[in-house]
């Protein structure tokens, strides 16, 4: 069965910044090449922080209360000039930390299941010593589903079907449409079911599984002890 790794996906090409990248130039790269993100790097490539649209704006928007001096009263209370916070100027000040990432070898399960936790839009990619080695965004991600339903249905029944249940064709009834695979047929136990379902469902472009499948035997159940006595007498 062949499932698509973030790091066939992933662009390779990324822009980043080192931490004390000034803030101007940040909303520059980001503006110039048309990107919601980028990652913050240390000189060993590894992602220290991601920058984000969002960060520029948060970070810029925050303007320091009206100064009022000391003893003025404020509703019959005496209220202090409150603290004016700088405003951040450099990609360290402005990075979100600790950084999100996935690896390369990452399923595109995994990734999408890490930016919906997180609720982020991209991903840096790592390799196994953390060093950047590309990027994955939401849309990457969304173009698996756009998989022929020819593709899928020919996959699930020669990956799964065939290759992996050990199967013939003519077993069973595999029909997708819209992404949606509905499989049809009997299969000799009820725990063969479950796990064509789960093969299925890991299929790169599958959106969901009709299940429309029946079984011979119940193997989910222990005997019941008429049952253990016939299987005894059977192997004596």
């Amino acid at each position: 069965m062949r499932q698509n790794k973030v790091g066939n996906l992933m662009t390779s090409d990324v822009v980043s910044v080192l931490p004390p990248t000034p803030f101007k130039d940040v909303a520059k790269l980001l503006a110039e090449h048309d990107i919601s993100g980028l990652p913050v790097l240390d000189e060993d490539d590894k992602v220290l922080g991601v920058i984000s649209e969002s960060d520029l704006m948060l970070r810029q928007a925050t303007l320091p209360a009206e100064p009022v001096s000391r003893g003025r009263r404020w509703f019959g209370r005496h209220r202090d000039t409150a603290p004016v916070r700088a405003p951040a100027s450099t990609a360290e000040g402005l990075m979100s930390r600790p950084a999100v990432t996935v690896h390369a070898d990452d399923t595109i399960a995994e990734a999408a299941r890490t930016m919906a936790r997180h609720r982020v839009e991209r991903l840096p990619v790592v390799d196994e010593e953390e060093r950047l080695v590309g990027i994955v965004t939401r849309r990457d991600l969304l173009r698996v589903f756009l998989r022929p339903d020819v593709d899928v249905r020919r996959e699930v029944i020669a990956d799964i079907v065939v290759g992996t249940m050990w199967l013939t064709p003519a077993t069973l009834d595999v029909r997708v449409q819209d992404g949606v695979v509905t499989l049809r047929g009997q299969l000799e136990r009820r725990s063969e079911v479950s796990v064509l379902l789960r093969l299925t469902e890991q299929i790169d472009g599958v959106v969901s599984v009709v299940d429309e499948l029946t079984y011979r035997v119940d193997d989910s159940r222990p005997p019941r002890p008429a049952e253990q006595t016939l299987l005894g007498l059977a192997r004596d």
